[in-house]
């Protein structure tokens, strides 16, 4: 039981660190890009998990970005396939 419990305990420390070098790689990523592909990376980022719909999610977060005026519809089209490679990282 002692070395299954870890064995478990290991798994989840390398896919916490694995985690955290995607999480670096993908902020890296973000700082290269424009302000208003930031802005979406920013809004998007926190609720990627591996499991995640990276559509779905960018739809969810970013349409009240465009129906609040915080950034436009056009601005979110143009911008959003750049955050989605930025994202892509912390899949």
């Amino acid at each position: 039981m002692i070395r299954f419990a870890a064995g478990c305990l290991f798994l989840v420390a390398a896919a916490s660190v694995a985690f955290a070098v995607d999480r670096v790689a993908a902020d890296a990523c973000a700082a290269k890009l424009t302000p208003d592909a930031k802005s979406l990376y920013d809004a998007v980022a926190p609720h990627v998990t591996p499991q995640t719909d990276l559509e779905d999610i960018m739809t969810a977060k970013i349409a009240p970005l465009v129906i609040f005026g915080y950034i436009s519809r056009r601005a979110a089209e143009e911008h959003a396939p750049a955050a989605a490679e930025c994202l892509k990282l912390l899949m």
